[in-house]
């Protein structure tokens, strides 16, 4: 988690600009291509990214509306974030004026159809992700048919056939500019220059490979290829030898089957798989210590969007606005962390009867700011040591009239009161109090979805 803080928090703003319209036609290729590659949250944050952008506003948004309107973790919209920017669909900018961080973000235009099926990286991520069969179908529904005008003669007028230069004068133009507009890519942004080309042109002489044959182009799908089948600059040497024509030149075509070829014959007939960077990370600490109860509760207190919390505590009822309102305040006004709003939340409202009074929460609220207090763990301990003078401030708040004697209530507490299992503050509470306390406890922790293991 404090890495993910480093990168970025719910208080950032951001704002968005489209650099050209984007069409139906791109709709279809976001949901039928880019989909299986990064994901539905990957694609709702960029049509989330989009509606905000035909706005033409200049008004700048804090990243927590996104984590309203997405109802995910921030973790989740940074991740989404670096899987557009990895695909070309997004590129960010970040600059910190005065304490806080700015991002503005930029949406891409998807590449065609026919761009995207001849990209080898982008056409076997896609076929690895969604199989065989759908990629033939998916295929087959955008390829257009090579024959559909055969037999006709194209009678089409030219621009010189239709008009023709006045002699009467005219207003001058300026060609120099610029336009919101600008050219759409065609294809992924892939830097080629990682590859060791040197290397690569060493083992190959000029007779047999010419440096013409060795155009931009030709680079470009020599290293994305090298990529995919996880081949070094010697073995591609041989992939270039084979892909070469009766002419010498390289062709795009020529070059993936040699690749192919070569990639059956030395290393496997199963065609390579593209995993996602941050999902193999994820996947290999398998052999670590489970987390501990309180670990697992800090984990969601600093994942989940505090609407969300607010949600889980009412038993999956909706939260009233008023909930909502202070919450959204604490992180965008007072710039405080996620975690640490949560933390209050629970706090609040357990020890108010579930009744989440402004000015109690505000007070504490101050208190932890000036405390800096960054993280759900600092807010936790400082909830334990602080909580007699909680009290007072809650006790000092609600007017008290004088009445007959009754049975004190027990007061609830966050599951997070107590460090470990059996331990409690010594106050004096009957043993039966003590039971009540660990029976609420145990009763939160179900509903937050926390068991032992």
């Amino acid at each position: 988690m404090s890495m993910l803080y480093k990168e970025l928090q719910p208080a950032d703003m951001y704002k968005i600009r489209l650099p050209y319209s984007f069409s139906d036609y791109d709709r279809q290729l976001l949901t039928l291509f880019y989909q299986p590659l990064v994901g539905a949250e990957g694609i709702s944050l960029y049509l989330t990214l989009w509606a905000d952008g035909e706005l033409k506003s200049s008004e700048q948004w804090p990243h927590y509306q996104l984590m309203n309107v997405l109802g995910v973790s921030i973790g989740k919209i940074f991740q989404a974030r670096i899987a557009l920017e990895a695909i070309g669909l997004l590129r960010s900018w970040q600059k910190t004026e005065e304490g806080t961080r700015f991002f503005h973000y930029e949406l891409a235009a998807p590449l065609d159809a026919e761009s995207f099926l001849k990209d080898p990286l982008l056409s076997m991520f896609l076929l690895n992700k969604i199989g065989e069969n759908a990629y033939k179908q998916l295929r087959n529904r955008f390829i257009q048919m090579s024959n559909w005008n055969e037999g006709f003669k194209d009678v089409s007028r030219t621009f010189m056939d239709v008009f023709k230069p006045s002699t009467k004068s005219g207003e001058q133009i300026s060609y120099d500019d610029e336009f919101e507009s600008k050219k759409r890519n065609n294809s992924l942004p892939f830097y080629y220059e990682d590859f060791d080309f040197t290397l690569l042109q060493e083992g190959l002489s000029e007779q047999l490979v010419p440096k013409s044959a060795m155009t931009i182009e030709a680079k470009e799908v020599i290293a994305k290829l090298a990529f995919l089948y996880n081949l070094n600059p010697i073995e591609m040497q041989k992939v270039v030898i084979l892909a070469l024509d009766d002419e010498l030149q390289l062709a795009e075509a020529r070059l993936k089957k040699a690749c192919a070829d070569y990639y059956k014959l030395t290393v496997s007939k199963k065609a390579p798989i593209i995993q996602n960077v941050t999902q193999t990370k994820n996947t290999v600490p398998q052999n670590k210590t489970p987390l501990t109860k309180e670990e697992e509760l800090i984990h969601y207190l600093e994942t989940t969007s505090p609407v969300v919390v607010l949600r889980d505590i009412a038993k999956g009822k909706e939260p009233i606005l008023a909930d909502v309102q202070l919450a959204n305040h604490l992180v965008t006004h007072y710039n405080m962390p996620v975690g640490v709003v949560n933390v209050l939340l629970q706090y609040v409202l357990l020890r108010t009867d579930m009744k989440l009074t402004k000015n109690y929460a505000e007070k504490i609220a101050s208190h932890w700011m000036r405390k800096d207090v960054k993280t759900a763990k600092e807010a936790m301990e400082l909830a334990r040591n602080e909580h007699e003078q909680y009290m007072k401030w809650k006790n000092e708040g609600s007017k008290q009239k004088t009445y007959a004697k009754k049975p004190t209530r027990e007061e609830k507490v966050p599951d997070w009161f107590y460090k470990k299992d059996g331990e409690t503050k010594q106050s004096g509470e009957s043993t039966n109090g003590v039971q009540n306390i660990e029976e609420e406890r145990k009763k939160l922790l179900a509903e937050l979805g926390v068991t032992k293991r």
